[in-house]
């Protein structure tokens, strides 16, 4: 196992330059000039010129890449063209906030997926059955940013039971209650497509893992449908289940930046949109660095968690 876990880690150098590269050129192809962005239409040539200068945007795009690289091996994550402040203090404390609504909605809809797929293995070729795939499938076609503003207007605008913004109440707020309950509608809107997936593998795993001989063996020993899912068909269908969890941690991220933008959570999602907007380089490359960063890394914890879940699996 530490061959393949020095060879995974050794795998994240291409993978991190390459997301790198792509996020620094796709956002030098874009239209629009930060400099310009930045000082406003009245900004004269001389100004713009003298500032593009100033921040190292007048040299060839290799260069500036090379350079951005360079500082990022050092720990200088390099400072936002537009708040003028460093981006690794500035995107690492809205990652906090982004990791505390992305991880919410994960376990949301880890415990809720598989529960709801084993409920379905109880009640295999049921109507119960029939229409849990029927939710599955709603489910996983609505999309991420129409549900989160059903949501808002439903239980925040019309029932007025929840806020619909902030992570906090700008008026007596704060707390860990409050922070809760500004959870609650943006893990809503973002746990249901990555439960409605991992529910139908859920399923589909343990549906499979029922037909083998040791299940058949469970059972002629007398012991309960509840002990033969729970405790043998479980634990062996689980791999599957968590690579299927490892892999929503992505939409969990991109699904961030809508859910961010209409609840108004300050997190590293917003981050990114008004770097876009701005065409703020340092603030989109490091924070894009971020997550990427943290994706790969939970993906390799979650490879490492395969031989604990089932010890028959062996790394070379």
């Amino acid at each position: 196992m530490i061959t393949y876990l020095i060879r995974r880690l050794l795998w994240l150098v291409p993978v991190l330059v390459g997301v790198t590269f792509l996020v620094f050129l796709t956002m030098y192809l874009a239209p629009g000039d930060p400099v310009k962005i930045m000082l406003g239409p009245r900004a004269t040539k001389e100004t713009i010129e003298r500032v593009r200068g100033e921040l190292g945007l007048d040299r060839a795009l290799p260069v500036q890449y090379f350079s951005w690289i360079s500082r990022i091996m050092t720990g200088d994550w390099g400072r936002s063209i537009q708040l003028r402040r460093r981006v690794f203090p500035l995107v690492t404390s809205r990652f906090t906030s982004t990791a505390l609504l992305g991880f919410s909605a994960l376990l949301l809809a880890s415990l809720g997926g598989i529960g709801a797929g084993i409920a379905a293995v109880f009640k295999r070729q049921t109507g119960w059955d029939s229409l849990f795939t029927f939710l599955a499938i709603v489910g996983f076609s609505i999309p991420v940013f129409w549900l989160g503003l059903i949501l808002q207007l439903v239980f925040g605008v019309r029932l007025g039971w929840l806020p619909t913004s902030g992570i906090e109440s700008s008026v007596g707020g704060g707390g860990v209650g409050d922070m809760l309950v500004h959870l609650i509608l943006p893990v809503l809107a973002l746990s249901v497509e990555p439960l409605a997936l991992i529910a139908r593998m859920s399923r589909s795993s343990m549906l499979e893992v029922i037909q083998e001989d040791y299940i058949k063996a469970a059972r002629s020993k007398g012991l309960t449908e509840t002990m033969v899912l729970l405790k043998h068909a479980l634990r062996n269908a689980f791999v599957p289940i968590l690579t299927v969890i490892g892999m929503q941690l992505g939409f969990v991220f991109a699904g961030s930046v809508f859910v961010e933008a209409i609840f108004s959570w300050p997190g590293i999602g917003n981050l990114i949109v008004n770097g876009i907007l701005a065409r703020d380089f340092p603030i989109v490359q490091g924070s894009i660095l971020l997550i990427a960063l943290s994706y790969v890394l939970i993906n390799l914890i979650v490879d490492m968690s395969y031989a604990y879940v089932n010890p028959s699996l062996r790394y070379d």
